[in-house]
Parts: C-alpha cells; sequence; structure tokens
C-alpha cells in the first residue's frame, strides 16, 4: 500500500498527548460505550480540548458518574449521558430522534467481544455483528444530515487486530447454516467496522465527512473482556501467531481514536485503517497487526452497505 499516513506518535503515545494543542471549542462529539474502557479516555481527552461530549451508554448511571469524573479532571462542563443500547436497533431510533443540531464527532467506540455461546439481539441478528456494526451503521445513518450539517464531520470506528479472524460471511452473517463460533463471530464484526468506513468515505466524501477505522492495540483491564472467560481461547491471539499486536494501556489504548477523531494530523484523511497512531500496512501471515485485504475492499464495502440498509430497512 503506497502512501501510508504516518504521524510522530506511535504505540506508546497517549491520547492526551495526541490531543495536545488541540482547539475543540464550539465541537460537537458522541462517544459510545463512553463510560468504561478508553471509551472514558477518549471522551476525556476530546472534553480537554474543549469539545461537547455526549456518553451514549447502556448503563446511564455509570455514564453520569463517568461524566462528572470528566468534568471534573477536565474543567469542562459540556458532557452529558445519553441513553443507548446498540443491540436494540428501537434504542438507536430514539436516539437519532432526540438528537438536535450538528454532530462533528463520532466514536463508534463501544463493543462487546468472545460472547461465548450464540445470542440474537433484539431484531434477531447474532449479538456481535448487530451491537459492533449494525447498531453503529444505523447510529451513522442517522445522524448524517447532523455531520454533514457541519460539513467537516469525522467519523471514527473502532475495530480490532481480530479483524483478521475472518471476513464477512454473506451468505450466514447470524450464524443459522454454519456452527457459532465466538472468535469467528468476533472477527466478522470488526472486519464489518472497517468496510463500514471505507463506504462510507466513498458514499458521504461530498457531505464533508470522513470515516476511518482503527485497531486500538491489546487493552488490559476494560469491560471489552467480560465475555471472554467463558469463551474458549482464541487460537489466533496466542503462541507465535500473536507477534506484532501491541499491548497497551487505557490511556495510550485511546490514542488512535483521538487523533482520527481531532487532529489536524489526518485532516481529509479517509477510508484508512490505523494502528499506533499510524496507517496499517497489509496484514502478513502470521503478524497480528495489520490490515486483511477483504476489511478495505470496495466490493465488500458495498455488498456489506446494502445488506446492512436491508437488514435495517426489514426491522421497521
Amino acid at each position: 500500500m503506497a502512501g501510508l499516513v504516518t504521524t510522530p506518535f506511535g504505540a506508546t503515545t497517549t491520547a492526551m498527548e495526541v490531543i495536545e494543542g488541540i482547539d475543540l471549542r464550539g465541537k460537537r462529539a458522541i462517544v459510545t460505550g463512553g463510560s468504561s474502557g478508553i471509551g472514558v479516555e477518549t471522551a476525556r481527552a476530546l472534553a480537554q480540548a474543549g469539545a461537547q461530549v455526549i456518553l451514549a451508554v447502556r448503563n446511564t448511571d455509570a455514564g453520569e458518574q463517568t461524566a462528572e469524573n470528566i468534568r471534573q479532571a477536565t474543567g469542562n462542563q459540556h458532557i452529558r449521558v445519553e441513553q443507548l443500547d446498540l443491540s436494540d436497533l428501537n434504542s438507536v431510533c430514539a436516539f437519532v430522534r432526540g438528537w438536535e443540531g450538528s454532530l462533528d464527532i463520532l466514536v463508534n467506540n463501544a463493543g462487546v467481544m468472545g460472547i461465548p455461546k450464540r445470542e440474537v439481539a433484539a431484531q434477531g441478528h447474532e449479538m456481535q455483528f448487530a451491537t459492533n456494526h449494525l447498531g453503529h451503521f444505523a447510529l451513522a445513518l442517522g445522524l448524517h444530515d447532523a455531520m454533514a450539517a457541519t460539513g467537516h464531520a469525522r467519523i471514527v470506528s473502532v475495530s480490532s487486530v481480530g479483524h483478521i479472524n475472518g471476513e464477512v460471511n454473506f451468505d450466514d452473517i447470524d450464524f443459522h447454516s454454519r456452527p457459532y463460533d465466538a472468535w469467528v463471530a468476533y472477527g466478522q464484526s470488526k472486519t464489518a467496522n472497517i468496510l463500514f468506513a471505507v463506504e462510507a468515505a466513498r458514499r458521504w466524501a461530498g457531505d464533508g465527512i470522513v470515516a476511518n477505522a482503527l485497531n486500538p492495540g491489546r487493552i488490559a483491564s476494560t469491560n471489552l473482556g467480560r465475555y471472554t472467560k467463558d469463551a474458549p481461547a482464541n487460537p489466533a491471539a496466542s503462541g507465535p501467531a500473536s507477534t506484532g499486536v501491541s499491548i497497551k494501556n487505557i490511556e495510550q489504548g485511546a490514542a488512535t481514536s483521538v487523533l482520527l477523531a481531532a487532529s489536524p494530523l489526518v485532516e481529509g484523511v479517509s477510508g484508512r485503517y490505523f494502528e499506533d497512531c499510524n496507517e496499517a500496512g497489509p496484514h502478513q501471515p502470521g503478524i497480528r497487526r495489520g490490515v486483511a485485504a477483504y476489511a478495505i475492499d470496495p466490493e465488500n464495502a458495498g455488498r456489506l452497505w446494502k445488506i446492512s440498509q436491508n437488514m435495517l430497512n426489514e426491522a421497521q
């Protein structure tokens, strides 16, 4: 891949280092899953720069506590909490209906990982795909006009090195015909996050909306791993094949999200996949980093968009 985007930052850079010197006063940002893990640090960094930040969360009690902590830490009082359950499209629609005004930054950060047994979301789709991709897809579509109104909006989709576990199985997304596998399902959903960014970048370029995806690294001590104690071990994430993925703390894990959400260093960059605050190169077999070719394939991206749109239409 020629012309990869590079920055002075790297794997050990923190979100606060990325945001230093950036002024987001007057900007509005949504961070899904903003009450735990790297979502908290992403929201805190954007708030530090002066943005009005909306924490879109399932647990509003936890969200309110996080919001107060951010207010105290940053002095920014413009932190709001809204209820959002990405696994239920009715909740997404309610959130969109309640939105007023423009939107500068949408960080699709929330996610679930490694659900050990097949579960279905409110509209019947496999839970990891429904939560990680379809809910965020519906959210972005619903907020499109609010983002287009700014002429410079940014969408950030938090994917994972786990996308290299497998591509989207367009013939059986919901595991009706094939055996359910927690890590295949997770990988599929994370590939979908990247494909969304690729297609949104193409479709919405004329609206001034950019969209990128990222691998935050392997982050210890977040709620994302709450299912994994019961899930079978991910064979691709251990042993020699794990070489390459950056292991980070939460402050470092949020840095690439903040870079794509706010940094002038990536102004106008769209449809790309980043890791360690730089655009990723092609995935190499046996290395747990880089981007798989199928995850940035424009035909796959267009196909997923149409299928996802059909899923939303069927849910109405």
